[in-house]
């Protein structure tokens, strides 16, 4: 039996359905095109009826009388004047028109690109954020990445804020479970940058922010500080509660200082600054020379023998500035001996009950870089380590207004002393560093991650117990060097003292002919009766070296 064939309305009924759905849509959207004005318009007066309704709703009842009574005046007063209602209707329509318009919708959420990162974040931390005994894990393979991270931010595609929500079981009481997560957290969302990490225990939730630069542009300035505060450099401005104006070029800005207080009352009287050769240990004593001459006596000691400190020699106040390890040894002696006398004095004094006299309470600061070259040849040639010395004011210089700042490289970090490592509680690392050198030096590790690549003077401070803080150092280059701009020259020439007169005099006078360039100061100390010993500087010095001028070492109290 022959099949007959289907009718021609069911073989054809799949093309007619096709081209009739097509030629709808067309239609629809011409008509869409041609009604949009008066959609929009409709929209709108949908939208100002709504508001209407709603502002009508929200007056009290005591307060519809009066605003039925105004809008009925106006009303009134629109239909009597002259093409009052033509107006009226226009001013409607177009605030209707605006009222309604299409607006650009606002992104709510991540956009695909964003959201294969966080996933990848997610399933990253997964290892570490979850058990096999858990019931109800926050963190599984596959699971929701929305239920973990509470809040999140982008830059340009690149992830600037994240905070993560972690299970109260996760161990963020050790240090390297939380340096476990930092580390990956900082690898997955891109090197080069610097992030904050801050860890809530309380809360169980870890948010990590993208650091903004520090400002490497601020240079040496008179700094606005009280007596005895020492402005090391600038930090983060959420990390300090001060702030001081500066000057940053042409323009005058505020800026977060790290403010180092010394003197009687310090809990950190003395300073260890720690770095890689160009990272700017050799600029931070300088900045902190510059600011300690305004009210006090340097002592520089450059171990390194590199001539940084040229430009400090010969200045009021600047008591000496010796590279060589014969004159390092006599004015670090006689600082030692200087100390000592200090104690003295002050302690007689308040025992007779007579107030303390100007040349104790004038600060005395021993700048003391590269310490370890000079104990290499110290020890070569059979002389006591010159850290030895600095034992007497590391341990009585808070009492005796004497601080002690020291800088070494990373690679000499073991020739320092116990006690050097024991009293100076002020730590910086400055230049690149990783994070195990960073604890090292200043006993815990930062909440951010260290880059690779700093400029000089880059770093990491911590005040004794304190927090570890970012640190910048104001650019105080030596302005006797051919790289030095002419800017960074002046400013630090326009904070030296005024050169000694004598100095510019008669430099090249014969060692015979030199008196004794101040009162005599004691060398050792006598709990006796007996009177004390004393011996001028210049004698200490001749001694250690017979064949050379005499040096520049002069007591605390040669000004007064």
């Amino acid at each position: 039996m022959a099949r007959r064939p289907l009718p021609r309305i069911l073989s054809s009924g799949s093309a007619s359905i096709t081209r009739s759905r097509e030629i709808a849509r067309t239609a629809a959207d011409s008509a869409t095109d041609v009604l949009h004005p008066l959609i929009t318009v409709v929209r709108g007066l949908r939208l100002l009826a709504v508001s209407g309704r709603q502002r009508w709703v929200a007056t009290p009842k005591e307060r519809r009388g009066p605003k039925l009574f105004l809008g009925a005046a106006c009303v009134l007063v629109v239909a009597l004047v002259p093409y009052g209602p033509i107006l009226a209707l226009i001013t409607v329509m177009g605030a209707a028109a605006w009222k309604g318009r299409e607006r650009t919708p606002v992104r709510t959420g991540p956009d695909e690109t964003e959201t294969a990162r966080l996933r990848s974040l997610y399933e990253a931390l997964v290892p570490y954020f979850s058990t096999a005994d858990d019931p109800d894990p926050l963190f599984a393979h596959g699971g929701d990445w929305a239920k973990a991270f509470d809040g999140y931010a982008f830059d340009d595609g690149r992830l600037t804020r994240l905070q993560v929500s972690y299970p109260a079981y996760f161990t963020d009481g050790e240090a390297a479970a939380r340096s476990r997560i930092e580390q990956l957290l900082h690898t997955k969302s891109g090197r080069g940058r610097e992030y904050h990490f801050s860890w809530d225990e309380e809360a169980n939730r870890l948010v990590m922010t993208v650091l903004d630069a520090l400002p490497t542009t601020i240079a040496a300035q008179r700094f606005v500080t009280a007596p005895g505060e020492t402005v090391l450099g600038f930090t983060d401005p959420d990390a300090v509660s001060r702030t001081v104006p500066v000057r940053d070029g042409d323009t005058t800005v505020d800026a977060s200082p790290v403010v180092w207080r010394t003197g009687g009352r310090s809990t950190e009287p003395h300073l260890l600054a720690v770095g890689h050769p160009g990272g700017g240990t050799t600029t931070l004593i300088r900045s902190i020379a510059l600011q300690a001459l305004q009210n006090g006596d340097v002592i520089v000691v450059d171990g390194g023998g590199t001539g940084e400190y040229g430009a400090l020699a010969g200045r009021t106040g600047v008591l000496a500035v010796e590279s060589g390890l014969g004159g390092a040894l006599a004015t670090l002696e006689w600082a030692a001996h200087e100390t000592e006398r200090r104690l003295i004095t002050a302690n007689r004094a308040r025992q007779n009950g007579h107030p303390v006299p100007d040349d104790i309470r004038r600060p005395l600061w021993i700048l003391l870089d590269r310490p370890g070259v000079l104990g290499h040849l110290a020890a070569a040639d059979g002389r006591p380590d010159p850290q030895e010395l600095l034992r007497i004011p590391l341990r009585h210089g808070r009492a005796a207004q004497v601080t002690v700042v020291l800088a070494e490289q990373f690679d000499a970090l073991d020739t320092l002393t116990e006690t050097v490592r024991t009293h100076t509680r002020a730590r910086a690392v400055l230049g690149p560093a990783s994070r195990e050198q960073i604890e090292a030096v200043l006993g815990v590790e930062p909440h951010t991650t260290p880059p690779s690549e700093v400029p000089a003077g880059r770093g990491y401070v911590r005040l004794g117990a304190g927090p570890v803080l970012r640190l910048q150092v104001p650019a105080t280059p030596d302005p006797y060097d051919d790289a030095t701009s002419e800017a960074h020259r002046q400013a630090v020439l326009g904070l030296l003292p005024d050169r000694h007169s004598s100095v510019e005099a008669a430099p090249a006078r014969e060692h015979a002919d030199e008196g004794p360039a101040t009162e005599q100061v004691p060398v050792a100390v006598d709990t006796a009766a007996r009177p004390v010993d004393a011996v001028p500087v210049e004698a200490m010095v001749a001694e250690a070296r017979p064949s050379e001028p005499l040096a520049k070492a002069q007591p605390a109290g040669a000004e007064s």
